[in-house]
């Protein structure tokens, strides 16, 4: 496999270092090749030294991105941790805020789905929140628009027993699926049926894509801790290491 020329790059000014100045422009075409041959055999024989480069500019690239993620957070924090309509819970006092753009359809939302349970409700001081974030199709909004209807109508407690069932649930969504979700709670399902294309609904989820679209989100699950934010599946204890983090300063 050819070697990216990022990493190549990386790699030699690891090894030149700033005591070489070489203006490769000034070279004729054979001394291109000849210093081009020499970097190449010295990176064949020393591969250690382009894994370090590549490890460098892949620290540099999370510091930048980390900075720039927290820009953004600090930019849309109202909208992040008070916007008015998405569930809250947790510890409502609590001192690290933990936000979590998720799909019902997202596998990797499911995989976390336990673990994230476990960090609110071992912690005792994480305030949780939860953004409906339907992007992989219309299953995907049909199940947010029904948790999003149950809140309006029903309540928080309501809502995350609603989330939750279909987080778990191991079945396709549709309206006849809801139906017998709805009614395993006790809920009569023709309101919330009803009121899945209201506008007040719609407003929603329309508030969660513009914010995430300003957060430079695309995908789920999406996790935004404190000040940082990271883009996909987070185990246990990468999560608790996050909330320490940003409890640490």
């Amino acid at each position: 496999m050819p070697i990216p020329r990022r990493a190549l790059a990386a790699a030699f000014a690891l090894v030149a270092g700033p005591a070489l100045a070489l203006d490769l422009a000034a070279l004729t075409e054979a001394e291109r090749e000849a210093f081009g041959a020499e970097v190449r055999a010295y990176l064949l024989e020393n591969p250690d030294v382009l894994m370090e480069a590549i490890a460098v500019l892949e620290a540099r690239d999370e510091g930048l991105q980390a900075g720039a993620d927290a820009a953004l957070i600090a930019d849309h924090a109202a909208a992040i941790a008070d916007d008015g309509h998405s569930w809250v819970g947790g510890n409502l006092e609590g001192d690290v805020t933990v936000v979590e753009f998720m799909d019902y359809r997202c596998g990797y939302c499911r995989q976390a789905f336990a673990e994230v349970e476990e960090l609110v409700s071992t912690d005792g001081r994480v305030r949780f929140i939860l953004k409906e974030f339907p992007i992989l199709g219309e299953q995907s909004e049909l199940a947010s628009r029904f948790a999003i209807a149950a809140q309006q109508l029903h309540g928080a407690d309501t809502y995350k027993d609603v989330h939750d069932a279909l987080m778990m649930l191991q079945a396709d969504i549709t309206p006849d699926a809801l139906s017998r979700l709805a009614e395993g709670f006790g809920l009569d399902p023709a309101p919330i049926l009803a009121r899945l294309q209201a506008p007040e609904v719609t407003a929603v989820i329309d508030a969660n894509r513009a914010l995430a679209e300003s957060l430079r989100i695309s995908g789920t699950p999406t996790f935004v801790v404190g000040g940082q934010m990271v883009r996909g599946y987070v185990p246990l204890q990468g999560m608790q290491a996050m909330v320490e983090a940003e409890r640490a300063g």
